[in-house]
């Protein structure tokens, strides 16, 4: 028998993105009162974590049941059941309350990875699949761009692409669109009413539709008014945000905002708002339990446990960083924006703080994710202070713009309101030069209504 040997060269995909990264990232971009959740979480399920919390501290485990090794044992037993809830009914059986039985709201994600697990593709898609899903913001659309994400997978444009398409082919049909007309034309697609006039109406004329402009339709496609009618009350009845019906967190009624800015002695000061968030700590009792010689499970457990809590007192110290960091370059360039007030609000785009810090865009856009800032005039939305110049003007934001939309519409003759083309035009005399199109997108993004409904007889 002859034997022979022989090298080969094999390509193989792996992700460059460990579990930790992902976990990293998903509490960067968490608001504060989602961050709160998280951190209650893993103290409950983490006996290494100590939580210092409104000055009382609070110690998920003793250092004597440390000690005590038959306690410790039966607290790996309980912890390792995957349904250790129902496991500890039975402790207080006597206590039942009503609350028990109502069930809990699912998330629109959550629905998303319990399809995904259906799906038979290999693990290496599903993974990315997943990561896409966890960028979905809470109307269910990719917020955060495709091309960030393959890069930060550190994966190909197509590959991406590809989990994209399978992330779109889920329930609710227009999930992972990026604005809403993708998410229309995925609605239509699914349905099987993707004819050629209906996808150039949804691609040109959704301002139309709102405006029951079906004339304006009908002669562009060369069809009747009436005709153009049918195809506006099928897209009508489509849904532009996907999220509709899911729990997505947005029933929260108030805000906690991260940090206050405050003038001082005419200097901005960033103050981050710690009180919200406990102080956590690594429990000292878990060392006599690594140091006790024979009971291997029990000094496998205590690492594990060790190592998550120190990556989450990590992430924590982290997230806080990045917002400051970041908070602190916006301040450099909007000085006079908290000094004076919106008016003075200039262009600011989010490559411009990355490039600053030496750090990605996508991690300055999950940074100020969902996170507000108090300031002397208010509460604000950190995402709202970034905005772009028209025609690269270096003082004119897109703030300024809607400010004077809203001031002239405010003061036109309410029954001969003014059009979207004649504040277009105003705004050219003021050395403010936009489209039609644009006033007539502020005006909806400031939930003014368009001209024809403004009207008061």
């Amino acid at each position: 028998m002859k034997m022979e040997y022989s090298m080969k060269l094999t390509q193989e995909q792996k992700l460059h993105m460990t579990q930790e990264m992902q976990l990293s990232i998903k509490m960067l971009q968490m608001s504060v009162t989602d961050l709160r959740e998280y951190i209650d979480k893993e103290f409950a399920e983490n006996p290494i974590l100590d939580m210092n919390d409104n000055n009382q501290e609070k110690s998920s485990i003793s250092e004597e049941k440390f000690m005590d090794k038959y306690n410790y044992k039966e607290m790996i037993k309980y912890f390792e059941f995957d349904n250790y809830g129902a496991q500890s009914k039975g402790i207080y059986e006597d206590e039942v309350s009503p609350f028990n039985f109502i069930s809990e709201k699912k998330s629109l994600k959550e629905y998303l990875y319990e399809q995904l697990m259906e799906l038979n593709i290999d693990k290496y898609t599903r993974v990315i699949c997943n990561y896409i899903i966890d960028n979905l913001d809470h109307r269910g659309y990719l917020e955060c761009d495709l091309e960030i994400i393959c890069k930060e997978l550190k994966i190909s444009k197509e590959l991406g692409e590809k989990a994209l398409l399978i992330v779109q082919d889920l329930e609710p049909y227009g999930i992972g669109a990026r604005d809403i007309k993708e998410c229309l034309l995925i609605q239509l697609d699914k349905l099987a009413l993707d004819d050629e006039k209906m996808i150039t109406i949804v691609n040109n004329h959704l301002e139309d539709i709102a405006n029951n402009k079906y004339s304006l339709i009908g002669k562009s496609l060369n069809i009747s008014p009436r005709e153009a009618q049918r195809y506006g009350d099928v897209i009508k009845k489509l849904e532009p945000k996907p999220s509709s019906g899911f729990y997505t967190g947005e029933e929260v009624k108030f805000i906690i905002p991260d940090a206050a800015i405050r003038e001082i002695d005419d200097q901005l000061i960033i103050i981050m708002n710690d009180s919200i968030l406990p102080r956590l700590s690594i429990n000292s009792g878990y060392k006599k339990v690594i140091n006790e010689e024979g009971d291997k499970n029990a000094t496998e457990y205590v690492k594990d446990k060790l190592n998550k809590a120190m990556f989450l007192i990590k992430s924590i110290e982290q997230r806080r960083s990045t917002l400051y960091n970041v908070l602190e370059e916006i301040i450099k360039r909007q000085e006079e924006y908290f000094k004076k007030g919106y008016n003075y609000l200039k262009p600011m785009t989010l490559k411009e703080i990355s490039e600053a810090l030496n750090i990605h865009e996508s991690t300055v856009s999950r940074a100020i994710k969902d996170k507000y800032i108090l300031t002397d005039r208010g509460t604000v939305k950190i995402k709202d202070l970034f905005t772009t110049a028209i025609k690269n003007s270096e003082d004119l934001g897109v703030v300024k713009i809607k400010n004077r939309i809203k001031e002239i519409i405010e003061g036109e003759n309410k029954k001969k309101p003014f059009s979207d083309q004649y504040i277009s035009d105003k705004l050219t005399e003021e050395n403010m030069e936009i489209k039609r199109r644009t006033v007539a997108k502020y005006r909806e993004e400031l939930g003014i209504k368009s001209s024809s409904k403004r009207k008061r007889l």
